[in-house]
């Protein structure tokens, strides 16, 4: 009876799988694997020093963010008397309370409890490594712009381009917003948001701009859809090697650049299906922006050279939005998401020994996360593409975005 009574409240579970996370980043309780805090205390702190003396990491390879990732590694550093890793911590815990805190509002307004669980449940299916990156944060201000939604839809651009100044991605929110006034305002804001500090940046920071080279420069990393050929390959004489590089471990070797052009080849295609998607959609109901985002970058997740741990807390927290529409046909996909996540943290970092090793217990691993990973990819696209397109039947029509709007009348 305790648990069904903790299970009817979220912020109970919030509490108290959140203290697990802190716990095990703080190395009071183990955890199987590589120590995964390393990315903060030595990575994320040099950087730190780097950029205290004005200018970005022109020798670290491994800096491959935008400009404004500078923020959120320069951020801990405003937290007098915790150190910087503490600090880092505490400031990824907060960027989770405001997304719950975020959830929570919109359940006062008519929406749906289950987006709120899938935020609960889903960011510690992923283990400490979600709070040991700053992809959390990124994913906050990712979902405050879809909350913000369309009634406000300066506030949404200007968001979404914070976003992309972290992290690029986040102006996939941006997709499905209905056309005319609100797709000129959020997408005027966004580019107003991102073009001003990023020419600014470039014009008196030395480096602002070195992260497109090392982003260029990448290969197949180990994790992704593509390296399973790797993977399997080596089993049957493949010569290459896996090696740390550019931040990450990846594949090097005969035709590991075949595989990553095709990984940039299958990008692309995403990049014109959604396009034509855009193109064709009639129908932009109150769930379209986050149901677009959430399909969105699962595309581009998934046909990624790179799919690290950290990037399913941003597929997460655009499933919890979906879910907030009692309309969003997402529910399948995001189920699929959330095990997904459960399957990354068996494979990073639980047994990271085994993926390294190409052993069957780490392609397995892999081939399960992969997959689960590219049906949701598909199903979101398929729903997508039906609920806007082939399922439109009258005129093309805006519908406010508030939680209100997805009342039973406009449910299918």
């Amino acid at each position: 009876m305790v648990v069904a009574s903790v299970a009817r409240h979220p912020v109970t579970v919030w509490v108290l799988t959140r203290a697990a996370l802190l716990l095990c980043v703080l190395g009071v309780l183990t955890y199987p694997g590589p120590d995964v805090t390393t990315d903060v205390s030595v990575i994320y702190q040099g950087w730190h020093e780097v950029l205290r003396t004005g200018t970005y990491p022109l020798e670290d390879v491994a800096w491959q963010y935008p400009p404004g990732a500078a923020l959120a590694i320069l951020a801990p550093g405003l937290l007098p008397g915790l150190g910087y890793t503490l600090a880092f911590f505490v400031l990824t815990l907060l960027c989770d309370l405001l997304v719950l805190a975020g959830l929570l509002r919109t359940e006062r307004h008519g929406a749906a409890r289950r987006g709120t669980w899938v935020w609960v449940a889903g960011v510690p299916l992923l283990g400490p490594t979600v709070y040991a990156r700053y992809d959390l944060m990124v994913t906050a201000v990712a979902v405050g712009a879809l909350l913000a939604g369309v009634r406000r839809p300066r506030v949404m651009g200007a968001l979404a381009g914070l976003g992309a100044l972290l992290k690029v991605w986040p102006l996939l929110v941006l997709l499905g917003t209905p056309r005319g006034r609100v797709t000129r305002r959020s997408w005027s804001a966004a580019a107003v948001t991102v073009a001003v500090p990023a020419l600014v940046l470039a014009t008196t920071v030395p480096g602002a701009l070195a992260f497109l080279t090392f982003q260029r420069d990448r290969g197949t990393e180990i994790e992704s859809l593509g390296a399973l050929v790797f993977h399997v390959w080596r089993h049957f004489g493949w010569q290459g090697q896996v090696l740390l590089n550019y931040g990450s471990v990846e594949f090097l070797g005969p035709y590991v650049p075949l595989v990553s052009g095709l990984a940039l080849v299958l990008s692309l295609a995403a990049l014109g299906w959604l396009a034509v998607w855009r193109a064709r959609a009639r129908e932009f109901a109150a769930a379209t922006p986050c149901d677009a985002a959430f399909a969105a970058v699962l595309l581009f997740t998934t046909t990624s050279r790179v799919i690290s741990p950290q990037y399913m807390v941003w597929l997460v927290g655009l499933a919890a939005v979906c879910l907030v529409h009692r309309a969003s046909r997402m529910l399948r996909p995001a189920v699929l998401v959330l095990a997904a996540t459960g399957v990354t943290l068996l494979e990073f970092p639980v047994w990271f020994s085994h993926v390294v090793a190409s052993d069957p217990l780490g392609v397995a691993l892999l081939v399960v996360r992969n997959g689960l990973l590219a049906a949701a990819t598909v199903d979101a696209c398929r729903r997508l593409w039906r609920q806007t397109t082939t399922a439109a039947a009258g005129p093309e029509t805006a519908v406010s975005a508030g939680p209100r709007s997805d009342s039973p009348a406009t449910s299918r």
